[in-house]
Formats: structure tokens, C-alpha cells, sequence
């Protein structure tokens, strides 16, 4: 079965960071493009980050204090959150770029708050 699976969300504090991880299977990493993508409360899902090959791409919002990246060999996409900010707050996804709908997972709760 293809899945993808979210993990290393929590709650932090402004300023802190978090660093989440994804587990795909084979079949789905084997996707040229990888994404994170984010749902706050009230709001549309939106794309943060994907990564294809070596290339990187942010949406301005997150530019400077998120890093994606991805393991190869272990079938991982991890996304390093610093600086967060409040507005950062949401329910974190992986999934393809572009997105595929049978693919989303359970996501991960971000909560940024003092």
C-alpha cells in the first residue's frame, strides 16, 4: 500500500524550531518531486516547500527559516523549521509536487504559541 507518513510535530514556542519528517514508500519516492504542504485553521491547504532532485523551492512566507531536504536511501523528506512564528501554526502534509489526492496522510499539528 502507498502511504506517506508525518511525524515530529509539536508545540513550540515563537522563535523555536521543529524539524519534521516524512516516510514514503518506494513507489512514491520515487516521485521526481517532493512537497510539504500546510493546513491552518479556516484555511486552504497550501504548498511550503518541495524539493526536485537537488532544487529547492519556498513559498515567500517560510523563506530564510525553513530547510527541505530528502534522504534517498531511507525514502525521507524532512523539513527543518526554524524561527517559527506564530502564523506558522497548522497541520503539516507530505505528499508529491504536484500533489496527488489518494496520497494524503494524517499530517503532523504544528502549534507555535507562548
Amino acid at each position: 500500500q502507498v502511504q506517506v507518513v508525518e511525524s515530529g510535530g509539536g508545540l513550540v514556542q515563537p522563535g523555536g524550531s521543529l524539524r519534521l519528517s516524512c516516510a514514503a514508500s518506494g513507489s512514491i519516492f520515487r516521485s521526481d518531486a517532493m512537497g510539504w504542504y500546510r493546513q491552518a485553521p479556516g484555511k486552504a491547504r497550501e504548498w511550503v516547500a518541495f524539493i526536485s532532485g537537488s532544487s529547492t523551492q519556498y513559498r515567500n512566507a517560510v523563506k530564510g527559516r525553513f530547510t527541505v531536504s530528502r534522504d534517498n536511501v531511507k525514502n525521507t523528506v524532512d523539513l527543518q523549521m526554524n524561527s517559527l512564528k506564530s502564523e506558522d501554526t497548522a497541520v503539516y502534509y507530505c505528499n508529491t509536487f504536484p500533489a496527488q489526492n489518494s496520497l494524503w496522510g494524517r499530517g503532523t499539528q504544528v502549534t507555535v504559541s507562548s
